[in-house]
């Protein structure tokens, strides 16, 4: 896992379950909407186990690190904030970095005990799909 994205986790892990919610909301302003007339769109993958609509796109570069796009409207904080967690978390990341990502991330960040397992599941599927796009790009 990324160093960077291991310091979030941890700090989730350490936190009062009471200060968990209003730290992970902070993550939410991470992302920045995509351009009204923006054709970005194009290329992501809907993740349908979100909520909301919510799209990722993956793209692993010829140094193979991974670059990531999200797209979720600033009304569904929570799934922006999985999004911002897994842009600031893998910034810069390596493709087996990306991989090595463990799936039970947001449990291991203390999120089940302060968000529905519902939403959990979304986050979770959000973390499944961007691994899946980084496999079939490397072959």
């Amino acid at each position: 896992m990324p160093a960077r994205l291991a310091e979030i986790v941890d700090e989730f892990a350490a936190a009062p379950r009471e200060v968990v919610l209003e730290m992970l909301l902070e993550y939410a302003d991470v992302i920045p909407p995509l351009p009204p007339d923006s054709t970005e769109r194009e290329g992501m993958e809907q993740v349908p186990e979100c909520q909301t609509a919510f799209f990722l796109r993956a793209r692993v570069t010829p140094e193979k690190t991974v670059e990531t796009l999200f797209d979720c409207p600033p009304e569904a904080p929570t799934t922006r904030a999985f999004a911002g967690i897994l842009a600031e978390g893998l910034a810069g990341a390596s493709a087996d970095e990306v991989l090595a990502v463990p799936d039970d991330l947001y449990q291991r960040m203390g999120l089940a005990q302060a968000i529905s397992p519902l939403r959990v599941r979304g986050g979770t599927a959000i973390l499944g799909r961007l691994k899946r796009q980084v496999r079939e790009q490397l072959g």
